[in-house]
């Protein structure tokens, strides 16, 4: 049974490897133009389109998973910023008194949820992705390796087909010539043998001329019913799947664009709430300055008194400070300084004229020549040092 075996899978082998030579040959008198070839300028184009489709599917995919990793990238490290900020963020500043009356935990547990909700809205984002644009576009792609092996197929049986079509070809060709041959030589048998064999010579003869012409003729419609049936398959597939193409890309953009829609609007209302709790911590800090300004503005007029280094003092006087940096002023409203200059700060008379690192004051020497302030002006604070 072993040799037997054996045998059957040696017998399977020198057919394959006979089959390849034969289509190498084929191929080889077609292209020295020694043999026609099948050609169907249609299933080429098909089969173009197929290869374009088949790449440009690859490469979205690729496109797509990278887009993923991209997302996975910024999670972690829009986790990281979070934790960071929440890190930082000092108990006393706006935000802990709040959540203490809501949820009597600290303002690093409000910090907390928020990276709660934002890895949810992640997660949720990368999910549906995984789970719809790239699963249907994962199963779009798996049809195509069956399909390429099938037009591969096609192509050799269409090799197969033309090798028989020429050797039946040929065969009818030579036909005639081996007939006249046997004709010729059944007449000389007939002449040297005895006279109840000539026929038999004669038949047996043209049955072996019959048998190859024959099996010549089975094979060709063997290769050409195989060839054929491939054929009809791919030429229903190949125009469908081209076909198919547009409805697989509207689907994996329009369910991008829709999670990616949903994702940024949900980010976007926890990116306003830290925007909001931002804004009222500058607004507390604002808050904090002018408290101390006017804790300042209290005490030092006391203190010059107390002191006696300025005699009087001009109306609204805060504190006194030395310019330590030349200021060359730009504007009517502003106070020309020089280093070593005393400047007599003085309060606004409406707060909200004040911008952020400026100061109102008057030179401490006009003050004391003229004792009045029409020479006052604004100055910029980090020009100054407070003495």
């Amino acid at each position: 049974m072993a040799e037997m075996g054996k045998g059957g899978t040696a017998g399977k082998l020198a057919i394959s490897v006979q089959k390849r030579l034969t289509r190498a040959q084929e191929k080889v008198m077609q292209k020295l133009g020694k043999a026609d070839e099948t050609r169907d300028a249609a299933f080429e184009e098909m089969v173009a389109n197929f290869n374009k489709q088949m790449t440009e599917g690859g490469k979205l995919q690729k496109d797509l998973k990278a887009y993923l990793l991209a997302v996975k990238t910024m999670h972690d490290a829009s986790r990281r910023l979070q934790d960071c900020l929440a890190d930082m963020y000092e108990p006393d500043w706006f935000g802990k008194e709040e959540m203490d009356a809501l949820t009597e935990e600290m303002i690093e547990k409000e910090m907390d949820n928020n990276l709660e909700d934002t890895d949810t809205l992640w997660l949720d984002y990368h999910q549906n992705i995984m789970d719809k644009p790239l699963t249907s576009l994962d199963s779009y792609l798996a049809q195509f390796p069956d399909i390429k092996a099938r037009i591969a197929k096609r192509d050799r049986k269409m090799v197969d087909f033309d090798s028989a079509r020429h050797h039946f070809s040929s065969l009818q060709k030579g036909k005639k010539k081996d007939e006249a041959k046997i004709a010729k030589q059944a007449a000389l048998l007939e002449m040297a043998a005895p006279s109840w064999a000539q026929g038999l010579i004669s038949a047996h003869q043209v049955a072996q001329t019959n048998l190859s012409f024959n099996q010549a003729e089975e094979e060709l419609g063997r290769a050409q019913k195989i060839f054929e049936e491939l054929n009809v398959e791919l030429q229903d597939e190949l125009p469908s799947l081209w076909d198919n193409r547009v409805g697989v890309y509207v689907n994996t953009f329009q369910g991008l664009a829709g999670h990616q829609e949903k994702f940024h609007g949900e980010m976007s209302k926890l990116s306003q709430n830290l925007n909001d709790i931002m804004t009222k911590l500058e607004e507390q800090r604002e808050l904090n300055e002018g408290t101390n300004h006017s804790e300042s503005a209290s005490s030092a007029p006391k203190n010059a008194v107390t002191n006696g280094s300025d005699g009087d003092l001009p109306p609204g006087f805060l504190y006194k400070v030395k310019a330590v940096h030349e200021y060359a002023a730009t504007d009517g409203d502003e106070l020309e300084l020089k280093i070593g200059d005393d400047v007599l700060v003085l309060a606004f008379d409406n707060p909200d004229e004040q911008d952020d690192g400026w100061l109102l004051g008057v030179l401490e020497a006009h003050w004391l020549q003229n004792k009045d302030t029409s020479a006052k002006g604004v100055f910029p604070e980090n020009f100054t040092q407070k003495v």
